[in-house]
């Protein structure tokens, strides 16, 4: 079976992983999203990729290990 790679992560995505973090984590994503006006798994994909290279916007920049 064949995986099939995304470039961005869906909505349906993001809902499962918003399901499956703790409350305050989850409220702040949304509230974030919410007041910079991005779509909820944009958000989420930009509090990932920030974490693993802090100067990436999204996936797209992030090179692990350059933002420290």
């Amino acid at each position: 079976m064949q995986a099939n790679l995304q470039e961005q992560l869906s909505l349906s995505d993001a809902e499962v992983i918003l399901g499956r973090l703790p409350e305050r984590i989850r409220e702040a994503l949304i509230a974030r999203a919410a007041d910079i006006e991005y779509p909820i798994e944009a958000v989420i994909e930009m509090a990932i990729a920030s974490f693993l290279d802090t100067e990436a916007l999204g996936f797209a920049d992030c090179k692990p290990g350059r933002g420290q």
